[in-house]
């Protein structure tokens, strides 16, 4: 990975606890996907507009089932040389607010032995035989305590392969009638926070770079893969978190995406 820094140079001005990796070869990455668009597009994205997005997209369940491991995932381990062992989902828990759409994150227990600090949905690994979904609410009672008979899945996003870990992940959109209460269980979640989809709309709230990966699909002739950042009060999102909030706002603005399937870092 290269040089380990706690706070990266472009982050300098922005405070935020967790350690983001400082790679040795980095590129300054494009415009957000949605930089072109009059502001009113990036605002008043009410949860029965982002579930029309969603629909058009075909990422609802009354238009397409969630993907399984299918043979693209499995041709992404085998590109990799690194077997997907580890089956996780993760909650995109979506509210209405002030004619706002919200979503719930959480920072991840500094306890915890990977991806300590980080921001992240709230999810985790699969029991056998359990379905995405139901991995998806169960773990966000356990870590957030949201009652399940609170959320309806609506849809999904594209499942994600995280390299270092070997795992896939399958993002599962479910939505609420209201703010809901939650209570972080500290042994897995530090903080436990929501933020209105129009935040990370806002002019300079994305970032991206373009790290090399060797031998990870989805880079361009040279090896360099998109990374992309948000900044968030008090915070920066990253990696493969950021990632499934890129392919919801691209889906919420109407904008192109262009991967079928994300890589994570």
């Amino acid at each position: 990975m290269g040089r380990s820094a706690g706070r990266p140079s472009r982050f300098e001005d922005h405070e935020y606890p967790q350690v983001i990796p400082e790679p040795d070869d980095v590129q300054r990455g494009g415009p957000a996907p949605w930089a072109h668009l009059d502001s009113s597009v990036k605002t008043q994205r009410t949860l029965s507009v982002v579930t029309q997005c969603l629909h058009e997209r075909g990422r609802t369940f009354d238009v397409a089932s969630i993907p399984d491991m299918s043979s693209d995932l499995e041709g992404i381990s085998e590109a990799n040389r690194r077997l997907i062992t580890r089956k996780s989902a993760v909650l995109v828990a979506l509210f209405e607010e002030d004619g706002e759409t919200h979503v719930v994150l959480t920072r991840r227990s500094f306890s915890l032995r990977s991806h300590r600090g980080e921001i992240a949905f709230p999810g985790g690994r699969s029991d056998i035989d359990e379905t995405p979904v139901e991995t998806a609410l169960r773990e966000a009672h356990e870590e957030v305590g949201l009652e399940g008979s609170l959320v309806s899945p609506v849809g999904w996003l594209s499942p994600i392969i995280t390299f270092a870990s070997g795992s896939a992940i399958w993002p599962v959109v479910g939505v609420l009638e209201r703010r809901p209460t939650l209570t972080a269980d500290p042994a897995e979640v530090e903080r436990v926070f929501t933020t209105p989809l129009s935040a990370l709309l806002e002019e300079g709230a994305f970032l991206e770079e373009r790290w090399r990966r060797e031998r990870r699909r989805g880079g361009d002739e040279n090896g360099y893969l998109p990374i992309y950042f948000y900044r968030v009060p008090g915070d920066v999102i990253w990696g493969a978190t950021a990632r499934v909030l890129t392919e919801l706002l691209c889906c919420v603005t109407g904008v192109a995406w262009p991967e079928a399937y994300g890589l994570g870092v």
